[in-house]
Protein backbone atom coordinates (compact mmCIF):
# COMPACT_ATOMS: atom_id res chain seq x y z
CA UNK A 1 0.00 0.00 0.00
CA UNK A 2 2.85 2.35 0.52
CA UNK A 3 4.87 1.88 -2.79
CA UNK A 4 1.35 2.46 -4.65
CA UNK A 5 0.58 5.58 -2.51
CA UNK A 6 4.09 6.67 -3.10
CA UNK A 7 3.49 6.09 -6.82
CA UNK A 8 0.58 7.75 -6.87
CA UNK A 9 2.08 11.09 -5.61
CA UNK A 10 5.04 10.73 -7.65
CA UNK A 11 2.64 10.77 -10.79
CA UNK A 12 0.77 13.34 -10.03
CA UNK A 13 3.43 16.02 -12.03
CA UNK A 14 4.75 16.10 -15.31
CA UNK A 15 2.83 13.86 -16.47
CA UNK A 16 2.02 14.10 -20.63
CA UNK A 17 -1.65 13.20 -21.41
CA UNK A 18 -1.72 10.19 -23.59
CA UNK A 19 -3.01 10.99 -26.97
CA UNK A 20 -5.01 9.15 -29.30
CA UNK A 21 -2.32 7.26 -31.43
CA UNK A 22 -0.65 6.47 -27.81
CA UNK A 23 -4.33 4.37 -26.73
CA UNK A 24 -4.43 2.76 -30.06
CA UNK A 25 -0.80 1.15 -30.48
CA UNK A 26 -0.93 -0.92 -27.69
CA UNK A 27 -4.43 -2.07 -28.40
CA UNK A 28 -4.20 -1.98 -31.78
CA UNK A 29 -0.74 -4.74 -31.46
CA UNK A 30 -2.90 -6.53 -29.46
CA UNK A 31 -5.94 -7.03 -31.60
CA UNK A 32 -3.57 -8.00 -34.33
CA UNK A 33 -0.96 -10.44 -32.29
CA UNK A 34 -4.68 -12.29 -30.80
CA UNK A 35 -5.80 -12.63 -34.79
CA UNK A 36 -2.83 -14.09 -35.76
CA UNK A 37 -2.66 -16.47 -32.98
CA UNK A 38 -6.06 -18.25 -33.70
CA UNK A 39 -4.84 -17.89 -37.46
CA UNK A 40 -1.65 -19.23 -36.66
CA UNK A 41 -2.18 -21.65 -33.76
CA UNK A 42 -6.00 -22.30 -33.55
CA UNK A 43 -7.19 -24.00 -30.68
CA UNK A 44 -3.72 -23.83 -29.06
CA UNK A 45 -3.79 -20.15 -28.80
CA UNK A 46 -5.06 -20.32 -25.31
CA UNK A 47 -2.00 -22.53 -24.62
CA UNK A 48 0.90 -19.80 -25.36
CA UNK A 49 0.42 -17.51 -28.38
CA UNK A 50 -2.40 -15.46 -26.28
CA UNK A 51 -0.41 -15.25 -23.34
CA UNK A 52 3.16 -13.95 -25.55
CA UNK A 53 0.57 -11.31 -27.01
CA UNK A 54 -0.78 -9.97 -24.02
CA UNK A 55 2.91 -9.44 -22.48
CA UNK A 56 4.39 -8.00 -25.71
CA UNK A 57 1.17 -5.42 -25.89
CA UNK A 58 2.22 -4.97 -22.37
CA UNK A 59 5.10 -4.08 -23.17
CA UNK A 60 3.95 -1.34 -25.65
CA UNK A 61 1.67 0.03 -23.16
CA UNK A 62 4.49 0.65 -20.83
CA UNK A 63 6.89 2.13 -22.70
CA UNK A 64 3.88 4.77 -24.37
CA UNK A 65 3.86 5.12 -20.26
CA UNK A 66 7.31 5.68 -19.78
CA UNK A 67 7.88 8.18 -22.73
CA UNK A 68 4.21 10.14 -20.76
CA UNK A 69 6.42 10.35 -17.57
CA UNK A 70 5.53 6.94 -15.76
CA UNK A 71 8.75 5.28 -13.84
CA UNK A 72 9.29 2.13 -14.36
CA UNK A 73 8.83 1.39 -11.05
CA UNK A 74 5.44 2.89 -11.19
CA UNK A 75 4.20 0.45 -13.80
CA UNK A 76 6.05 -2.66 -12.20
CA UNK A 77 3.60 -1.74 -8.97
CA UNK A 78 0.58 -1.14 -10.76
CA UNK A 79 1.28 -4.92 -12.73
CA UNK A 80 2.05 -6.47 -9.04
CA UNK A 81 -1.31 -5.00 -7.75
CA UNK A 82 -3.25 -5.64 -11.18
CA UNK A 83 -2.04 -9.33 -10.87
CA UNK A 84 -3.12 -9.58 -6.94
CA UNK A 85 -6.32 -8.44 -8.12
CA UNK A 86 -6.84 -11.85 -9.85
CA UNK A 87 -5.67 -13.90 -6.90
CA UNK A 88 -8.71 -14.72 -5.60
CA UNK A 89 -9.73 -15.99 -8.92
CA UNK A 90 -7.03 -18.25 -9.31
CA UNK A 91 -7.45 -19.70 -6.25
CA UNK A 92 -10.79 -20.47 -6.99
CA UNK A 93 -9.88 -21.90 -10.47
CA UNK A 94 -7.38 -24.41 -8.54
CA UNK A 95 -10.00 -25.49 -6.13
CA UNK A 96 -12.22 -26.61 -9.23
CA UNK A 97 -9.42 -28.59 -11.16
CA UNK A 98 -9.49 -30.04 -7.61
CA UNK A 99 -13.13 -30.73 -7.53
CA UNK A 100 -13.46 -31.78 -11.09
CA UNK A 101 -10.81 -34.46 -10.65
CA UNK A 102 -12.66 -35.99 -7.18
CA UNK A 103 -15.96 -35.79 -8.50
CA UNK A 104 -14.99 -37.77 -11.37
CA UNK A 105 -13.42 -40.30 -9.04
CA UNK A 106 -16.14 -40.13 -6.49
CA UNK A 107 -19.02 -40.97 -9.13
CA UNK A 108 -20.78 -37.51 -8.45
CA UNK A 109 -20.09 -36.35 -12.32
CA UNK A 110 -20.82 -40.16 -13.18
CA UNK A 111 -24.32 -40.23 -11.44
CA UNK A 112 -25.36 -37.21 -12.53
CA UNK A 113 -24.29 -38.29 -16.40
CA UNK A 114 -26.14 -41.68 -16.11
CA UNK A 115 -29.43 -39.93 -14.92
CA UNK A 116 -29.42 -36.89 -17.68
CA UNK A 117 -29.17 -39.76 -19.95
CA UNK A 118 -32.05 -41.46 -18.58
CA UNK A 119 -33.97 -38.28 -18.09
CA UNK A 120 -33.02 -35.55 -21.20
CA UNK A 121 -34.75 -36.27 -24.62
CA UNK A 122 -31.83 -35.57 -27.97
CA UNK A 123 -34.68 -33.09 -29.20
CA UNK A 124 -35.19 -30.96 -25.87
CA UNK A 125 -31.14 -31.50 -24.28
CA UNK A 126 -29.97 -27.80 -25.11
CA UNK A 127 -33.28 -25.79 -24.10
CA UNK A 128 -33.71 -28.00 -21.01
CA UNK A 129 -29.68 -27.70 -20.14
CA UNK A 130 -30.05 -23.93 -20.44
CA UNK A 131 -32.90 -23.49 -18.23
CA UNK A 132 -31.47 -26.04 -15.35
CA UNK A 133 -28.26 -23.40 -15.67
CA UNK A 134 -30.50 -20.88 -14.94
CA UNK A 135 -32.10 -22.38 -11.84
CA UNK A 136 -29.12 -23.81 -10.28
CA UNK A 137 -26.93 -20.07 -10.87
CA UNK A 138 -29.91 -17.52 -9.56
CA UNK A 139 -30.38 -20.28 -6.62
CA UNK A 140 -26.50 -20.03 -5.88
CA UNK A 141 -25.62 -16.97 -7.50
CA UNK A 142 -22.79 -18.17 -9.10
CA UNK A 143 -22.06 -18.84 -13.10
CA UNK A 144 -18.73 -20.10 -12.63
CA UNK A 145 -19.67 -22.66 -9.96
CA UNK A 146 -22.35 -23.57 -12.16
CA UNK A 147 -20.58 -24.48 -14.89
CA UNK A 148 -18.15 -26.16 -13.19
CA UNK A 149 -20.56 -28.70 -11.72
CA UNK A 150 -23.38 -29.17 -13.45
CA UNK A 151 -22.56 -27.74 -16.48
CA UNK A 152 -19.66 -30.17 -16.69
CA UNK A 153 -22.41 -32.97 -16.31
CA UNK A 154 -24.76 -31.51 -19.09
CA UNK A 155 -21.54 -31.11 -21.22
CA UNK A 156 -21.03 -35.40 -20.20
CA UNK A 157 -24.69 -36.03 -21.50
CA UNK A 158 -24.40 -34.44 -24.59
CA UNK A 159 -21.15 -36.00 -25.51
CA UNK A 160 -23.07 -39.24 -24.33
CA UNK A 161 -26.00 -37.83 -26.56
CA UNK A 162 -23.29 -37.25 -29.33
CA UNK A 163 -24.59 -33.86 -29.96
CA UNK A 164 -22.67 -30.72 -30.27
CA UNK A 165 -20.39 -29.78 -27.68
CA UNK A 166 -20.11 -26.04 -28.86
CA UNK A 167 -24.00 -25.87 -29.02
CA UNK A 168 -23.98 -27.41 -25.54
CA UNK A 169 -21.42 -24.83 -24.32
CA UNK A 170 -23.75 -22.52 -25.50
CA UNK A 171 -26.70 -23.69 -23.50
CA UNK A 172 -24.32 -24.07 -20.47
CA UNK A 173 -23.02 -20.16 -20.48
CA UNK A 174 -26.24 -19.06 -21.57
CA UNK A 175 -28.25 -20.28 -18.52
CA UNK A 176 -25.58 -20.12 -16.20
CA UNK A 177 -24.91 -15.87 -16.87
CA UNK A 178 -28.88 -15.66 -17.22
CA UNK A 179 -29.26 -17.33 -13.59
CA UNK A 180 -25.88 -15.22 -12.10
CA UNK A 181 -27.10 -12.37 -13.71
CA UNK A 182 -30.64 -11.52 -11.97
CA UNK A 183 -29.46 -13.68 -8.40
CA UNK A 184 -28.86 -11.36 -5.71
CA UNK A 185 -26.55 -13.78 -4.02
CA UNK A 186 -23.86 -12.80 -7.42
CA UNK A 187 -21.23 -10.53 -6.66
CA UNK A 188 -21.55 -8.82 -10.09
CA UNK A 189 -25.50 -8.24 -9.71
CA UNK A 190 -23.89 -6.53 -6.47
CA UNK A 191 -20.85 -4.71 -7.57
CA UNK A 192 -23.45 -3.16 -10.61
CA UNK A 193 -25.74 -1.12 -8.66
CA UNK A 194 -23.05 -0.37 -5.98
CA UNK A 195 -21.02 1.28 -8.63
CA UNK A 196 -23.96 2.82 -10.19
CA UNK A 197 -25.44 3.57 -6.84
CA UNK A 198 -28.81 2.33 -7.11
CA UNK A 199 -30.42 -0.24 -4.94
CA UNK A 200 -30.06 -4.04 -5.38
CA UNK A 201 -33.36 -5.06 -5.25
CA UNK A 202 -34.09 -2.05 -7.93
CA UNK A 203 -31.74 -3.41 -10.10
CA UNK A 204 -32.95 -6.73 -10.69
CA UNK A 205 -36.18 -5.85 -11.26
CA UNK A 206 -35.08 -3.06 -13.64
CA UNK A 207 -32.72 -5.72 -15.50
CA UNK A 208 -35.85 -8.40 -15.94
CA UNK A 209 -37.21 -5.99 -18.79
CA UNK A 210 -34.29 -6.91 -21.16
CA UNK A 211 -33.39 -9.94 -19.32
CA UNK A 212 -36.58 -12.44 -19.52
CA UNK A 213 -37.41 -11.55 -22.96
CA UNK A 214 -33.94 -12.33 -24.12
CA UNK A 215 -33.96 -15.52 -21.81
CA UNK A 216 -37.23 -16.46 -23.78
CA UNK A 217 -35.87 -15.98 -27.10
CA UNK A 218 -32.84 -17.81 -26.04
CA UNK A 219 -34.65 -21.00 -25.15
CA UNK A 220 -36.95 -21.00 -28.24
CA UNK A 221 -33.28 -20.87 -30.47
CA UNK A 222 -32.14 -23.78 -28.70
CA UNK A 223 -35.64 -25.63 -28.71
CA UNK A 224 -34.83 -25.04 -32.57
CA UNK A 225 -31.31 -25.76 -32.96
CA UNK A 226 -31.96 -29.01 -30.99
CA UNK A 227 -34.41 -30.54 -33.08
CA UNK A 228 -31.77 -30.53 -36.33
CA UNK A 229 -29.37 -31.91 -34.17
CA UNK A 230 -30.54 -35.35 -33.01
CA UNK A 231 -29.70 -38.57 -35.17
CA UNK A 232 -31.66 -42.16 -35.09
CA UNK A 233 -28.46 -44.15 -33.38
CA UNK A 234 -28.86 -41.55 -30.36
CA UNK A 235 -30.51 -44.31 -28.25
CA UNK A 236 -28.05 -47.02 -28.91
CA UNK A 237 -25.21 -44.61 -28.17
CA UNK A 238 -26.88 -43.58 -25.01
CA UNK A 239 -27.40 -47.34 -23.72
CA UNK A 240 -23.78 -48.03 -24.56
CA UNK A 241 -22.66 -45.02 -22.20
CA UNK A 242 -25.06 -45.90 -19.51
CA UNK A 243 -23.91 -49.63 -19.63
CA UNK A 244 -20.59 -48.31 -19.31
CA UNK A 245 -20.40 -46.14 -16.60
CA UNK A 246 -22.71 -48.83 -14.73
CA UNK A 247 -19.48 -51.44 -15.42
CA UNK A 248 -17.36 -48.65 -14.27
CA UNK A 249 -18.88 -47.28 -11.45
CA UNK A 250 -21.26 -47.62 -8.26
CA UNK A 251 -23.91 -45.82 -9.16
CA UNK A 252 -26.54 -44.19 -6.73
CA UNK A 253 -28.07 -40.79 -4.98
CA UNK A 254 -26.13 -41.10 -2.18
CA UNK A 255 -23.20 -40.08 -4.57
CA UNK A 256 -24.77 -36.68 -5.23
CA UNK A 257 -23.92 -35.71 -1.98
CA UNK A 258 -20.79 -33.25 -2.75
CA UNK A 259 -23.11 -31.61 -5.02
CA UNK A 260 -26.05 -31.20 -2.81
CA UNK A 261 -23.28 -30.18 0.08
CA UNK A 262 -21.67 -27.24 -2.21
CA UNK A 263 -24.68 -26.01 -3.62
CA UNK A 264 -26.14 -25.81 -0.24
CA UNK A 265 -22.49 -23.95 0.98
CA UNK A 266 -23.46 -21.19 -1.98
CA UNK A 267 -26.78 -20.23 -0.89
CA UNK A 268 -25.57 -20.09 2.74
CA UNK A 269 -23.19 -17.43 1.23
CA UNK A 270 -19.89 -19.07 1.72
CA UNK A 271 -17.35 -17.80 -0.19
CA UNK A 272 -16.46 -19.38 -3.66
CA UNK A 273 -13.37 -21.05 -2.53
CA UNK A 274 -13.93 -22.27 0.52
CA UNK A 275 -17.07 -23.99 -0.68
CA UNK A 276 -15.26 -25.14 -3.77
CA UNK A 277 -12.28 -26.71 -1.81
CA UNK A 278 -14.97 -28.51 0.84
CA UNK A 279 -17.02 -29.76 -2.36
CA UNK A 280 -13.32 -30.87 -3.45
CA UNK A 281 -12.09 -32.52 -0.48
CA UNK A 282 -15.79 -34.38 0.08
CA UNK A 283 -15.64 -35.88 -3.07
CA UNK A 284 -12.13 -37.46 -2.42
CA UNK A 285 -13.82 -39.00 1.02
CA UNK A 286 -16.94 -39.98 -1.27
CA UNK A 287 -14.69 -41.58 -3.79
CA UNK A 288 -13.01 -43.74 -0.87
CA UNK A 289 -16.14 -44.75 0.56
CA UNK A 290 -18.22 -45.95 -1.93
CA UNK A 291 -15.85 -46.65 -5.01
CA UNK A 292 -13.64 -48.28 -3.30
CA UNK A 293 -12.67 -51.14 -5.90
CA UNK A 294 -11.93 -48.05 -8.30
CA UNK A 295 -9.88 -46.39 -6.25
CA UNK A 296 -8.16 -49.67 -5.20
CA UNK A 297 -7.52 -50.60 -8.99
CA UNK A 298 -5.34 -46.87 -9.46
CA UNK A 299 -3.23 -47.09 -6.65
CA UNK A 300 0.47 -48.12 -7.14
CA UNK A 301 1.24 -51.53 -6.00
CA UNK A 302 3.63 -49.56 -3.29
CA UNK A 303 0.36 -48.63 -1.52
CA UNK A 304 -2.20 -50.76 -0.51
CA UNK A 305 -5.53 -50.13 2.42
CA UNK A 306 -6.14 -47.01 3.66
CA UNK A 307 -2.73 -45.31 2.36
CA UNK A 308 -4.17 -46.40 -1.45
CA UNK A 309 -6.95 -44.36 -1.08
CA UNK A 310 -5.25 -41.38 0.47
CA UNK A 311 -2.30 -41.49 -2.25
CA UNK A 312 -5.17 -41.78 -5.20
CA UNK A 313 -7.20 -38.78 -3.61
CA UNK A 314 -3.92 -36.70 -3.40
CA UNK A 315 -2.95 -37.74 -6.90
CA UNK A 316 -6.11 -36.87 -8.39
CA UNK A 317 -6.49 -33.40 -6.70
CA UNK A 318 -3.05 -32.28 -8.12
CA UNK A 319 -3.23 -34.32 -11.06
CA UNK A 320 -6.77 -35.39 -12.22
CA UNK A 321 -7.53 -38.62 -13.21
CA UNK A 322 -7.86 -40.70 -16.59
CA UNK A 323 -10.23 -44.05 -17.27
CA UNK A 324 -9.55 -46.87 -19.83
CA UNK A 325 -13.59 -48.06 -20.47
CA UNK A 326 -12.69 -49.80 -23.77
CA UNK A 327 -14.94 -46.78 -25.23
CA UNK A 328 -12.67 -43.77 -26.36
CA UNK A 329 -15.51 -41.04 -26.26
CA UNK A 330 -16.22 -41.94 -22.72
CA UNK A 331 -12.89 -42.01 -21.95
CA UNK A 332 -12.41 -38.73 -22.88
CA UNK A 333 -15.69 -37.34 -21.14
CA UNK A 334 -14.26 -39.20 -17.61
CA UNK A 335 -10.57 -38.15 -18.20
CA UNK A 336 -10.00 -34.71 -16.52
CA UNK A 337 -9.70 -32.31 -13.40
CA UNK A 338 -6.49 -31.82 -11.55
CA UNK A 339 -4.99 -28.13 -10.56
CA UNK A 340 -2.48 -28.73 -13.01
CA UNK A 341 -4.22 -28.46 -15.91
CA UNK A 342 -5.45 -25.48 -14.62
CA UNK A 343 -1.90 -23.60 -14.53
CA UNK A 344 -2.33 -22.56 -18.47
CA UNK A 345 -5.70 -20.88 -17.48
CA UNK A 346 -3.99 -19.14 -14.23
CA UNK A 347 -1.09 -18.19 -17.05
CA UNK A 348 -3.37 -16.95 -18.91
CA UNK A 349 -4.92 -15.11 -16.28
CA UNK A 350 -2.07 -13.23 -15.12
CA UNK A 351 -0.52 -11.99 -18.43
CA UNK A 352 -4.87 -10.53 -18.87
CA UNK A 353 -4.50 -8.93 -15.51
CA UNK A 354 -1.11 -7.36 -15.86
CA UNK A 355 -1.62 -5.85 -19.36
CA UNK A 356 -4.82 -4.45 -18.31
CA UNK A 357 -3.10 -3.08 -14.94
CA UNK A 358 -0.91 -1.09 -16.79
CA UNK A 359 -2.94 0.67 -19.40
CA UNK A 360 -4.81 1.61 -15.92
CA UNK A 361 -2.32 2.80 -14.43
CA UNK A 362 -0.72 5.39 -17.07
CA UNK A 363 -3.99 6.82 -18.29
CA UNK A 364 -4.65 4.51 -21.85
CA UNK A 365 -8.17 3.11 -20.75
CA UNK A 366 -9.73 6.66 -19.26
CA UNK A 367 -8.49 8.25 -22.51
CA UNK A 368 -10.08 5.33 -24.66
CA UNK A 369 -13.36 5.92 -22.52
CA UNK A 370 -13.21 9.90 -22.81
CA UNK A 371 -12.94 9.33 -26.87
CA UNK A 372 -16.02 6.77 -26.80
CA UNK A 373 -18.24 9.34 -24.92
CA UNK A 374 -18.00 12.39 -27.28
CA UNK A 375 -20.87 13.28 -29.05
CA UNK A 376 -23.61 11.29 -27.36
CA UNK A 377 -26.46 12.57 -26.94
CA UNK A 378 -29.72 10.93 -25.93
CA UNK A 379 -30.63 7.73 -23.82
CA UNK A 380 -29.37 5.03 -26.74
CA UNK A 381 -26.00 7.34 -27.17
CA UNK A 382 -25.29 6.87 -24.02
CA UNK A 383 -26.90 2.97 -23.41
CA UNK A 384 -24.98 2.09 -26.20
CA UNK A 385 -21.85 3.67 -25.36
CA UNK A 386 -21.72 2.45 -22.30
CA UNK A 387 -22.43 -1.40 -23.54
CA UNK A 388 -19.29 -0.75 -26.38
CA UNK A 389 -17.37 0.15 -23.33
CA UNK A 390 -17.76 -2.92 -21.33
CA UNK A 391 -17.40 -5.28 -23.66
CA UNK A 392 -13.85 -3.12 -24.84
CA UNK A 393 -12.75 -2.96 -21.40
CA UNK A 394 -13.75 -6.92 -21.24
CA UNK A 395 -11.17 -7.28 -24.08
CA UNK A 396 -8.73 -5.00 -23.28
CA UNK A 397 -8.12 -5.80 -19.18
CA UNK A 398 -9.66 -9.36 -19.48
CA UNK A 399 -11.61 -8.93 -15.81
CA UNK A 400 -15.69 -8.20 -15.73
CA UNK A 401 -15.01 -6.79 -12.24
CA UNK A 402 -12.84 -3.99 -14.43
CA UNK A 403 -15.86 -4.32 -17.10
CA UNK A 404 -17.95 -3.03 -15.24
CA UNK A 405 -16.20 -0.94 -12.32
CA UNK A 406 -14.22 1.24 -15.30
CA UNK A 407 -17.01 2.42 -17.37
CA UNK A 408 -19.34 2.99 -14.15
CA UNK A 409 -17.01 5.33 -12.22
CA UNK A 410 -16.69 7.00 -15.78
CA UNK A 411 -20.25 7.16 -16.84
CA UNK A 412 -21.81 7.92 -13.31
CA UNK A 413 -22.19 11.72 -13.35
CA UNK A 414 -22.63 11.82 -17.14
CA UNK A 415 -25.99 10.41 -16.62
CA UNK A 416 -26.72 12.22 -13.76
CA UNK A 417 -26.31 15.14 -15.95
CA UNK A 418 -28.43 13.92 -18.61
CA UNK A 419 -31.15 13.32 -16.73
CA UNK A 420 -30.79 9.32 -17.25
CA UNK A 421 -31.65 7.53 -13.70
CA UNK A 422 -28.71 5.53 -12.27
CA UNK A 423 -30.81 2.11 -13.29
CA UNK A 424 -29.93 2.85 -16.39
CA UNK A 425 -26.16 2.89 -16.25
CA UNK A 426 -26.48 -0.22 -13.53
CA UNK A 427 -28.17 -2.08 -15.91
CA UNK A 428 -26.23 -1.54 -18.97
CA UNK A 429 -22.83 -2.34 -17.01
CA UNK A 430 -24.53 -5.94 -16.41
CA UNK A 431 -25.56 -6.28 -19.98
CA UNK A 432 -22.29 -5.09 -21.43
CA UNK A 433 -19.84 -6.52 -19.07
CA UNK A 434 -21.13 -9.31 -17.21
CA UNK A 435 -22.49 -10.92 -20.12
CA UNK A 436 -19.50 -10.49 -22.66
CA UNK A 437 -16.82 -12.07 -20.54
CA UNK A 438 -16.98 -15.43 -20.85
CA UNK A 439 -17.23 -14.85 -24.69
CA UNK A 440 -13.43 -14.12 -25.33
CA UNK A 441 -11.00 -16.16 -24.47
CA UNK A 442 -8.41 -14.31 -22.78
CA UNK A 443 -11.13 -13.10 -20.06
CA UNK A 444 -10.56 -14.75 -17.07
CA UNK A 445 -14.40 -16.12 -17.42
CA UNK A 446 -13.86 -16.85 -20.93
CA UNK A 447 -10.52 -18.57 -20.08
CA UNK A 448 -12.54 -20.14 -16.86
CA UNK A 449 -15.43 -21.27 -19.12
CA UNK A 450 -12.90 -23.08 -21.67
CA UNK A 451 -10.81 -24.74 -18.64
CA UNK A 452 -14.16 -26.73 -17.24
CA UNK A 453 -16.19 -26.95 -20.72
CA UNK A 454 -13.05 -27.99 -22.70
CA UNK A 455 -14.78 -26.21 -25.70
CA UNK A 456 -12.84 -22.98 -26.62
CA UNK A 457 -15.02 -19.61 -26.43
CA UNK A 458 -14.30 -18.92 -29.98
CA UNK A 459 -16.10 -22.75 -31.01
CA UNK A 460 -19.40 -21.49 -28.98
CA UNK A 461 -19.71 -18.13 -28.96
CA UNK A 462 -22.56 -17.60 -31.53
CA UNK A 463 -24.29 -19.96 -29.92
CA UNK A 464 -24.54 -18.38 -26.27
CA UNK A 465 -27.39 -16.63 -27.59
CA UNK A 466 -28.50 -15.15 -23.80
CA UNK A 467 -25.26 -13.52 -23.84
CA UNK A 468 -25.60 -12.12 -27.72
CA UNK A 469 -29.37 -11.07 -27.84
CA UNK A 470 -29.31 -9.29 -24.48
CA UNK A 471 -26.79 -6.03 -24.85
CA UNK A 472 -28.29 -5.87 -28.42
CA UNK A 473 -32.28 -6.04 -26.80
CA UNK A 474 -30.76 -3.49 -24.13
CA UNK A 475 -29.04 -1.33 -27.15
CA UNK A 476 -32.33 -1.14 -28.53
CA UNK A 477 -34.96 -0.69 -25.92
CA UNK A 478 -32.80 2.68 -25.27
CA UNK A 479 -32.99 4.12 -28.88
CA UNK A 480 -37.16 3.49 -28.60
CA UNK A 481 -37.09 4.52 -25.32
CA UNK A 482 -38.77 1.38 -23.33
CA UNK A 483 -38.24 1.88 -19.80
CA UNK A 484 -35.52 4.24 -20.15
CA UNK A 485 -36.30 5.64 -16.67
CA UNK A 486 -35.71 9.63 -16.15
CA UNK A 487 -34.67 12.43 -13.29
CA UNK A 488 -35.12 15.60 -13.63
CA UNK A 489 -31.40 17.05 -13.69
CA UNK A 490 -30.22 20.22 -11.59
CA UNK A 491 -29.73 23.58 -13.37
CA UNK A 492 -25.92 23.60 -13.48
CA UNK A 493 -26.27 20.19 -14.83
CA UNK A 494 -28.29 20.74 -17.93
CA UNK A 495 -25.98 23.91 -18.32
CA UNK A 496 -22.97 21.45 -18.26
CA UNK A 497 -24.74 19.22 -20.68
CA UNK A 498 -25.30 21.75 -23.13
Amino acid sequence: MTIENTADMTTTTNMKTPTLLDVLLPIGILVTLLALSVVWFGDNSSFGPNQIALLVAMGVAAVVGMKNGFTWKEIESAITHGISISLGAVLILLAVGGLIGTWLLSGTVPTLIYYGLELLSPSFFYPATCIICGIVAMSIGSSWTTAATVGVALMGVANGMDLSPAIAAGAVVSGAYFGDKISPLSETTNLAPAVAGTDLFEHIRYMLWTTVPSFVITVILFLFVGLGQVEQDSVSRIEEIQTLLAQEFELGIINLVPLVVLLTLAMRKMPAFPAVAIGALLGGVWAVLFQPDLVQSLASDEFKGGLAGLTVVWTVLHEGVSFDTGNVQLNDLLSGGGMANMLNTVWLIMCAMAFGAVLEKVGLLKAAVSTILKGAKGAGDMVSRTIVTCIGTNLITADQYMAIVMPGRMYKEEFKKRGLHQLNLSRSLEDGGTLTSPLIPWNTCGAYMHSVLLVNPFDYIFYAFFNLINPVLAVIYAYVGIKILRIEPAQSEVADAR
